[in-house]
């Protein structure tokens, strides 16, 4: 008895130890999984994309903007930070870049190194998070032309809405955004001063348009959850460096002016092909960094080419110069002008006029001088060097005997007539009771007879007897 009982026990004890160690093992390996999980999250970076916006907000920070947060979405970025520093730019692509920014996935904060005015003010409100650096600023949105002043009311209340519903999106007072367009606007405890609103970093900080002040993008990271991170900038490339040059004023008149001077040259001296190939290239030019750069749409290049080709025809085909070569050319030139402008589509009604006028007397004025360059380099260039081998540079007087001939009888290959005189072999025919000289491409032909023209050479009709 007294053995049964103490092998009982002994079994209940076997068999809590041994539960007891298999709990115990499973939970050491519980934890452990769960500290090593920790020590994997702890020591991974977080992933900071870096972009930076320190120019004229337009054409080519959009398109860079585009490229760079598809770069940061394929490198899994866990924050996009934008370096800004701007006096603004044109609406319209501010527009696209505030929207591109909150449809992120990927949170974006932006840091003002200095200054966050105008259309820079629309971006930052647009971000997360707004950081600043001492002395920096952001507002004095209102739209302005090239010259400073104030732009009709109708760019303002467009800029006023898109200030306010951004800043609604983004919990900030939509008040206070506004008034950083509109000087009329007050805001109680403020601005009442009856200015357009502008902000310093601490005053941003007290209004809730600022989450913090500091000296360096890594002060601002490591203040903010990123201790230990891994950055990547977002960095030009030479082909966009090269589209950037490309679509400078000067340039774009320059292209205007081999554009222009090479139509001219080829009309003037057909069938060489250079001046044609340099026209064509220099359209090329100017069309793709500008088409790159959102700038000229399809329909605009397909102006140029269509006006490229009524030019031709009127040329080439029409006698005179009439309606195709008229349309033509203002096809080619509206072309050349829609193409710097920043138009989407055929909606001009944000487009600005002064940035219409530039454009217009960019092409206008690189049009006169390359046609007159073109006129003086004609004559200097082909009269006085080896170029004039191409031309017929001499004139031929007719006192010194030469003397124009008609080719309108080259029409008259085919064609029957009757033998005027005896052609031995030559003579004189009658073809619609017109009195030709002919010469006979073998033996005689008789006075009366019939005969054909069979071809035309050295200003002569030669022809063949033939029976009636």
């Amino acid at each position: 008895m007294m053995r049964a009982t103490i092998t009982l026990l002994l079994s209940f004890f076997i068999l809590h130890f041994s539960f007891g160690s298999e709990d115990s093992t499973d939970h050491s390996i519980d934890t452990l999984t769960e500290k090593t999980d920790s020590t994997f999250r702890s020591t991974e970076k977080k992933r900071v994309y870096k972009f930076d916006i320190k120019e004229e907000i337009g054409p080519p920070i959009w398109r860079k903007m585009q490229k760079a947060f598809e770069d940061a979405e394929k490198w899994n970025a866990d924050l996009i930070l934008l370096d800004m520093n701007t006096y603004g730019g044109m609406v319209i692509h501010a527009d696209s870049m505030r929207t591109k920014i909150l449809n992120s996935e990927i949170p974006v904060w932006v840091f003002i190194n200095n200054n966050a005015a105008s259309a820079g003010a629309l971006i930052s409100i647009a971000c997360d998070s707004i950081y600043m650096r001492k002395g920096a600023n952001i507002g004095a949105a209102t739209v302005v032309n090239q010259t400073g002043e104030a732009m009709p009311d109708k760019y303002q209340s467009y800029m006023r809405s898109t200030m306010r519903s951004t800043a609604e999106a983004k919990g900030r007072n939509p008040d206070i955004a506004e008034a950083m367009v509109d000087e009329s606007l007050k805001v109680a405890g403020v601005s009442d001063s009856g200015k357009v609103l502008t902000f310093t970093a601490t005053e941003a900080m007290k209004h809730g348009f600022c989450e913090g002040m500091y000296e360096s993008v890594n002060e601002l990271l490591e203040a903010n959850g990123y201790p230990e991170y891994e950055l990547k900038t977002y960095v030009v490339t030479g082909l966009e460096t090269f589209i950037g040059w490309m679509v400078n004023p000067a340039v774009s008149g320059i292209l205007i002016m081999i554009i222009i001077g090479g139509i001219y040259f080829e009309l003037q001296t057909p069938g060489i092909g250079f001046p044609i190939a340099a026209a064509i290239t220099a359209a090329l030019l100017y069309f793709t960094p500008l088409y790159l750069e959102g700038l000229a749409e399809n329909w605009e290049v397909i102006l140029f080419l269509v006006g490229i080709v009524l030019l031709a025809v009127e040329i080439f085909v029409l006698p005179g110069f009439g309606v195709a070569g008229i349309s033509g050319i203002a096809l080619i030139m509206t072309s050349l002008i829609l193409s710097l402008v920043g138009n989407v589509g055929f909606d001009f009604e944000f487009t600005m006029p002064s940035e219409i006028m530039t454009a217009f007397f960019t092409v206008i004025l690189s049009t006169i001088v390359g046609f007159f360059g073109s006129l003086y380099l004609a004559k200097k260039l082909l009269a006085t060097t080896a170029l004039s081998s191409l031309v017929l540079a001499s004139v031929q007087e007719k006192e010194d005997g030469f003397v124009g001939v008609d080719s309108s009888e080259h029409a008259l290959v085919g064609q029957k007539g009757i033998a005027h005189t005896i052609l031995r072999p030559s003579g004189k025919v009658i073809i619609d009771d017109e009195i030709y000289d002919a010469t006979a491409l073998s033996g005689y032909i008789e006075k009366g007879e019939a005969v054909r023209v069979t071809k035309y050479e050295t200003a002569q009709l030669f022809v063949r007897k033939v029976s009636k």
